[in-house]
């Protein structure tokens, strides 16, 4: 039993360094999904907003057709069996209205019925992938990291991708992607007008040896490739999709494409401008394409996942043609670049950084707003705390394990030290 008792103390110990950097990370992590919602209120009367934290309780409702946001699953659905959804792009709360019975929002009681522009897919019943399994899987012997992808927002896991076996998700030797979007399977099928863009917007899979070019492939990320760098599209996308119940973007592969019969075009002696558009769903003069995508559809081949470049949204054509036709495929969120995900935690980094600045500006202003007396107790506390800490790590081992019972024993000696002295 006491072998059992020392086994579980050493599991719950970690070095300071360690917690640290543990906590650092869970607080950046929560910014990340929270986008710099401090879930004080209800963000219904905010409308359907371009991407948002989203949560399905399962408790209220069980089949998974409704979508609560940070501050409702926190003040109304508290002790809830809850599932969090990371973010979800142009969705309203539904917290509250028909789907939950006789439930009522305790932030906005006031709601439509039924918000019928939001999607919902089997995530909402913490279910993922093709394989439809829950995450973390408790049936898998360990954690399996998984991608999302950025059109239909399910999450996959690598093996269910339908790459190669021979082919990886192309990463860095420190993990880190050297792609910024994902585009699962099903959606790559259901979007074959992408392959009218230059090849040098998708990142290829890597191979199964290491990733040792890490240079290489950061600069794959962070440059826009040139005009004159345009080659033949060729061959990159599907003919199935396996996966239509996750496809949320409108119509099926072959209505997209005109019909079961594909049309080739040559685009050897056509060169694909990619100067930008001056703003994010600004119309060009001219089409970067030079031909009407929905009379030209592309011919689609395999049906694996793609993975696309930094920035890569910039290279899509915004002409009123090619725009319109974003439109009646559903899929327009594609040319507005505040629907990545790499711009929303962006934004929510921005907001971390300048709530923190604020609080430490708000926490100056109290200190210099106290007396001549009160100032000098906080000064002294803190330079207390200072040198007790000091004297207690001075002959520990930095990467030694720093037990609860060795922070009760910092603040005892800290109680014993005002004590003597009072």
């Amino acid at each position: 039993m006491d072998d059992v008792f020392e086994d579980d103390r050493e599991k719950q110990t970690c070095t300071l360094n360690e917690y640290l950097d543990d906590l650092e990370e869970r607080e950046m992590e929560a910014e990340m999904v929270l986008g710099g919602d401090d879930g004080d209120e209800c963000t219904y009367l905010k409308g359907y907003l371009k991407r948002q934290a989203i949560f399905s309780c399962l408790t209220c409702t069980p089949e998974g057709n409704a979508g609560v946001c940070t501050a409702c699953s926190l003040a109304c659905h508290e002790g809830h069996e809850i599932v969090e959804l990371w973010t979800k792009r142009n969705f309203r709360c539904d917290c509250g209205n028909s789907k939950f019975g006789n439930f009522i929002c305790k932030l906005q009681a006031s709601k439509d019925i039924e918000n019928v522009e939001n999607s919902y897919n089997h995530n909402f019943k913490g279910t993922y992938c093709t394989c439809n399994r829950p995450y973390p899987d408790p049936d898998a012997e360990e954690e399996e990291e998984m991608v999302q992808c950025c059109i239909c927002e399910d999450w996959y896991h690598r093996e269910h991708l339908g790459l190669e076996s021979s082919e990886k998700i192309p990463v860095n030797e420190e993990g880190e992607a050297l792609y910024e979007d994902l585009i699962c399977p099903g959606c790559s099928a259901a979007c074959p007008f992408l392959a009218y863009y230059p090849q040098n917007i998708f990142v290829a899979p890597t191979k199964d040896e290491a990733v040792t070019n890490d240079k290489k492939g950061k600069a794959i990320l962070e440059e826009v490739p040139n005009a004159s760098t345009c080659a033949s599209t060729g061959k990159i996308m599907d003919t199935a999709c396996d996966n239509s119940k996750t496809c949320d973007v409108g119509d099926k592969p072959e209505n997209i494409s005109g019909g079961e019969a594909s049309v080739s075009v040559d685009m050897s002696e056509k060169t694909l401008s990619l100067n930008k558009c001056s703003q994010d769903g600004e119309s060009c003069t001219s089409c970067k394409l030079g031909f009407d995508l929905g009379a030209a559809p592309p011919a689609v081949e395999r049906n694996k996942a793609i993975f696309l470049i930094k920035n890569w949204r910039d290279l899509l054509c915004r002409c009123e043609r090619c725009s319109n036709f974003y439109d009646q495929k559903c899929v327009s969120f594609l040319l507005v670049k505040d629907d990545s995900i790499a711009e929303y935690e962006k934004k929510a980094t921005q907001r971390r950084e300048e709530r923190l600045q604020k609080q430490e500006g708000a926490s100056l202003n109290m200190f210099n707003n106290l007396g001549h007396v009160e100032k000098v107790e906080i000064m002294s506390g803190i330079a207390e705390m200072k040198n007790e800490m000091e004297n207690f790590f001075a002959n520990r081992d930095a990467s030694e394990a720093v037990t609860s019972a060795d922070i009760y024993q910092l603040f005892d000696n800290l109680k014993k030290k005002r004590r003597r002295e009072t």
